[in-house]
């Protein structure tokens, strides 16, 4: 994990077009302003694993309803 010092005003480049600039520090809150192409996603990290896990849950099997289309199909 790189850990870099930013003043607001400040910002870092991720790639050739995502830029991060700090717009405010307030009562231990940093205040984040993302520039990057519409394509690329930005979630908030626990967005983020909430969706996945849903999409885990989503794909996993559900082994009654595959053992009932199993039976259906055998008869």
């Amino acid at each position: 994990m790189l850990i870099l010092s930013r003043k607001e005003g400040e910002a870092i480049v991720i790639g050739k077009d995502i830029k991060v600039t700090v717009t405010e520090v307030k009562d231990g809150q940093v205040r984040l302003g993302i520039d990057a192409p519409k394509e690329v996603d930005i979630f908030r990290k626990e967005l983020y694993d909430a969706i996945q896990q849903e999409n885990r849950m989503a794909a996993a099997p559900n082994i009654t309803e595959l053992k009932e289309i199993i039976g259906r199909v055998k008869k």
